[in-house]
């Protein structure tokens, strides 16, 4: 589902500054331009992630931003481990279950 920068404001309790900066960061890379800005799902769950560790949690700018770039490395590592298993045939065996 898409949804417009109106629509993503109101469900993540971004202010619209907040917004901007996540942009600019590139904590969030939303789809189109301009007032044409879309966001996804994944965008909403990253930005309530970005609301939580900013407002809950404390974190300033430039935590969030190794937080964001440490959790996008995990996801990634995760992705290569599921392909290496895939390409095995399901031979390898994940870290911890020998």
């Amino acid at each position: 589902m898409i949804f417009s920068r109106m629509e993503f404001l109101s469900r993540t309790q971004l202010d619209r500054e907040t917004l901007d900066i996540c942009i600019a960061e590139d904590w969030l890379v939303p789809g189109g331009a301009g007032p044409e800005t879309e966001f996804s799902e994944a965008d909403i769950a990253r930005a309530v992630l970005i609301h939580d560790l900013m407002q809950g949690m404390g974190v300033n700018a430039e935590g969030v931003g190794v937080i964001l770039h440490l959790l996008d490395q995990m996801h990634g590592l995760r992705q290569a481990m599921a392909a290496i298993l895939q390409a095995s045939g399901g031979r390898a065996k994940p870290p911890g279950t020998e």
